[in-house]
C-alpha cells in the first residue's frame, strides 16, 4: 500500500471500525418489504460515520467469487461527495453469504485524483477477480470534471479471493481509441463471464464515452469491453454511437450499462439514458454474437419508469431481475422488477417489489446462492448519498408474477386496450358508463404507443368528472413526465386551493425546460359532472370549465421529449396521490380543437386526429 500517512491513519480506523462492527448488531435501515412470505434483511455496509476517513461513498457493485465470497466495492469519497474529487476504490468482504463484513479495504489508491467506477467480473475457470476502474485528475472542491475530462481506463486483479490486489495497469493502449477523448466510465456495476456459444468463457463489461473536437463534446459512444484469455488482454466489441448536433441535442446516450447473459445466450445491455431527444430513461441493445456487435441500435424503453440513474440486471431462473428506483422523477423507491421475456418487456410500478421508499440511487445485484440475491445500493431518509446498504432476499420474497389486469377500450384507431388499475368501478357517466376511483389505488393506464406522445403539436384534452374531496392533490389525467425538469401535460383538481390547473412543460432544442399553466378559480367539487378541457393552440394554452376559459401564453417545445412517458387517468405518473371520483369520456386530439366543437354534447364520432378515446363503458378481463 502507498506510505503517506493519512492512508495508513484511514485503513487503521477502518480496521479498527469493521472489528467494532464485529462486536456488535449489523447497522439497520429503514425497509418496507412488499410482500410477507420469503425473507428480507439488510444493513448498512459503508457510511462515513462507520468508516473513518471518508466523508462519503456511492458507486456500489458486487460480485460472489469462485469460493463463495461476497466482494462489495464502493468509492470512497475522501474530501466530499462530489464526482471527481480525491477517491479510492474500496471494497467489504463476507465469507457468510452477506450476513457478516469484514473491515473496510483500500484497493486503489486516489492520493488527490478520481479511481472510481469498480466494475469487477470473475472468470470462474481461474478463479481471478478483475476488476476495470477509471481515473481522472482529481478537484480540492465538489464540482464535475471539467469538460473535457481526462478520464482513462486502469485494471486490477487479484488471485486469492479479493484479499490481496495487484498494481494497477493502463488500459488505455487497448480500450481507449483516439476519439473517445473526453467522458469515459467503466460500468459501474459488475460485469459477466459467458456461459455459452462459441464466445464461452469471454469476459465482457462496458463502457460509455464521449468524443471532443477542440471545441465541443459532438458524440455519445456506448461499448462491450472484451477479454478471451481471463483479462490479459482486451478489445473493443460492439459500439454505438449518435452524434451531438450543434444546438447540443442527441437522440440517445446509453451509459452506466449493466449486463445480462439471457437463457438463448444474448446479451442483454440495459442502460440509463441521460436528455436524449428519445422517450424514457432506461435504454437497451441486445449483442447475439457475445458482445461483438449489436443487433441493433439502443433504443428506449418509454414505460420503463426510472429517474435517469444507474440500475443492474441479473438472471434468475426464468425471469430478469432489473434493481433501480421506481420514482420516474427522483432518485427515491428502491425496487425490484421483473421481464419474464429476456427483456422485451418489464413489469410495471405496480408490479414492482419495493425495497424501500426512501432514497435510494446506484445498486448492484449478485447471486448470494440458489435461493438468495443480494442488492447493494445507495440509499438514505434524507440523501440518496447517505450510505450504501447490503439486501439480501429470497426469491419468493418478490412480488409473484400477476396475471392480465381488467381492461377498458380505447377507441382511438389502432389503440390497445387501457389497463384497469386497483378495482376502479363502474358507474353511471354522462353518455353510458363511467369508472368511479377510490383515491387510494385506482387508476387507468394505457400501454405505450407511438401515437400517444404530442411532441411539438397543438392539442385538445378533454374529460368530464365529478367529486366532492375538499383536499389532496386531485390528478385527473397526466401524459408524460413528472417533475420541474420533465416535458408533460397534466390536468388536476387542487380544492384545498379552490382550483382546477391545466399544466404543460416543454423542451425545445437544448433550452431549459419551461412551463405555462393555467388556473380556475373554483374547484368545482359539488358533486356533479363538469366538462373540462386544456388546449394548446394559437400561441395560447386554454383551460375550459363548463365553456368557461382561462388562457395563457404557451411555451415552445415538446411536451414528451426525453421524459419516461405514460399515460394515466385518475393517478400522479409517480403513483403518489389518486383521484376520488368519477372520470368520463376522456379524449385526447393531436390539434386545437374550436370553442364550438368543445361546447357541443358528447358523440360517439371517431376522426383521424383523436389519440385517445376512453369513454369508460365498461370494463372488462378481456386485454
Amino acid at each position: 500500500m502507498p506510505s503517506r500517512l493519512p492512508t495508513r491513519l484511514r485503513s487503521l480506523l477502518a480496521v479498527l471500525a469493521g472489528i467494532a462492527a464485529l462486536l456488535v448488531l449489523p447497522g439497520t435501515a429503514r425497509a418496507e418489504p412488499a410482500a410477507t412470505v420469503g425473507t428480507f434483511e439488510q444493513q448498512v455496509l459503508f457510511k462515513a460515520s462507520q468508516d473513518p476517513g471518508y466523508a462519503c461513498f456511492r458507486i456500489p457493485s458486487v460480485v460472489r467469487t469462485t469460493k463463495g465470497t461476497l466482494l462489495a466495492f464502493a468509492e470512497g469519497r475522501v474530501l466530499n461527495c462530489g464526482d471527481a474529487a480525491d477517491i479510492d476504490v474500496v471494497v467489504k468482504r463476507s465469507t457468510d453469504g452477506g450476513r457478516t463484513w469484514g473491515p473496510l479495504q483500500v484497493v486503489n489508491e486516489g492520493n488527490g485524483d478520481t479511481h472510481g467506477n469498480p466494475t469487477p467480473v470473475v472468470d470462474r475457470g481461474t478463479g481471478r477477480i478483475v476488476l476495470a476502474e477509471t481515473y481522472n485528475t482529481g478537484r480540492t472542491d465538489s464540482a464535475s470534471c471539467q469538460v473535457p475530462c481526462d478520464r482513462t481506463p486502469h485494471l486490477q486483479y487479484s488471485d486469492d479471493d479479493g484479499l490481496n490486489w495487484s498494481p494497477p495497469r493502463d488500459l488505455s493502449g487497448e480500450i481507449l481509441p483516439a476519439d473517445w477523448n473526453s467522458w469515459y466510465a467503466t460500468g459501474p456495476v459488475h460485469g459477466i463471464q459467458l456461459s455459452r456459444g462459441r464466445h464461452a468463457g469471454r469476459l465482457v463489461f462496458a463502457v460509455n464515452t464521449e468524443t471532443w473536437d477542440g471545441s465541443r463534446v459532438t458524440a455519445n459512444n456506448a461499448a462491450l469491453i472484451t477479454s478471451d484469455d481471463g483479462g490479459d488482454h482486451w478489445d473493443v466489441g460492439a459500439t454505438d454511437s449518435w452524434p451531438i448536433a450543434a444546438d447540443g441535442t442527441f437522440r440517445q446516450k446509453p451509459s452506466e450499462m449493466t449486463l445480462t447473459e439471457r437463457a438463448d445466450g444474448a446479451v442483454l445491455v440495459s442502460g440509463r439514458e441521460q436528455d436524449g431527444t428519445d422517450l424514457g430513461h432506461r435504454t437497451q441493445a441486445v449483442s447475439a454474437d457475445g458482445g461483438d456487435s449489436f443487433l441493433s441500435p439502443f433504443r428506449d424503453v418509454p414505460d420503463l419508469y426510472a429517474p435517469q440513474v444507474q440500475g443492474s440486471t441479473l438472471r434468475v431462473g426464468d425471469r430478469i431481475l432489473l434493481s433501480c428506483p421506481g420514482d420516474p422523477d427522483r432518485r427515491r423507491t428502491m425496487m425490484i422488477r421483473s421481464s419474464y421475456d429476456g427483456g422485451r418487456t418489464w413489469d410495471s410500478v405496480d408490479r414492482g417489489t419495493v425495497v424501500t421508499t426512501d432514497w435510494s440511487g446506484y445498486s448492484d445485484l449478485v447471486r448470494v446462492d440458489g435461493d438468495t440475491v443480494g442488492l447493494l445500493y445507495e440509499g438514505g431518509a434524507v440523501d440518496a448519498r447517505d450510505e450504501i446498504r447490503f439486501a439480501r432476499f429470497t426469491e419468493d420474497w418478490l412480488q409473484p408474477r400477476r396475471g392480465p389486469d381488467p381492461t377498458t377500450a380505447d377507441l382511438a384507431p389502432l389503440a390497445r386496450r387501457a389497463a384497469v388499475l386497483g378495482g376502479a368501478r363502474e358507474t353511471a357517466g354522462v353518455l353510458s358508463g363511467a369508472l368511479e376511483f377510490d383515491g387510494t389505488d385506482d387508476a387507468v393506464r394505457l400501454p405505450y404507443q407511438d401515437r400517444l406522445p404530442l411532441g411539438t403539436k397543438d392539442f385538445t384534452a378533454s374529460l368530464w368528472f365529478r367529486y366532492t374531496a375538499t383536499a389532496g392533490e386531485q390528478p385527473l389525467l397526466w401524459m408524460g413526465g413528472i417533475g420541474t425538469s420533465q416535458p408533460q401535460v397534466w390536468l388536476r383538481a387542487e380544492p384545498a386551493s379552490n382550483r382546477i390547473t391545466g399544466l404543460i412543460t416543454t423542451r425545445n432544442g437544448a433550452s431549459p425546460p419551461a412551463t405555462a399553466y393555467a388556473r380556475t378559480t373554483s374547484a368545482f367539487n359539488d358533486g356533479q359532472w363538469h366538462h373540462l378541457a386544456l388546449r394548446r393552440g394559437g400561441g395560447r394554452l386554454t383551460l375550459f370549465v363548463d365553456g368557461t376559459t382561462v388562457t395563457t401564453a404557451d411555451v415552445p417545445g415538446s411536451v414528451s421529449r426525453n421524459s419516461p412517458f405514460g399515460v394515466h387517468v385518475g393517478q400522479r405518473m409517480d403513483s403518489r396521490a389518486y383521484f376520488t371520483g368519477a372520470v368520463d369520456e376522456v379524449r385526447v386530439y393531436d390539434r386545437a380543437l374550436s370553442d364550438e366543437e368543445l361546447s357541443a354534447p358528447p358523440s360517439r364520432k371517431v376522426t383521424p386526429d383523436t389519440v385517445l378515446w376512453l369513454p369508460f363503458d365498461r370494463v372488462s378481463d378481456k386485454r
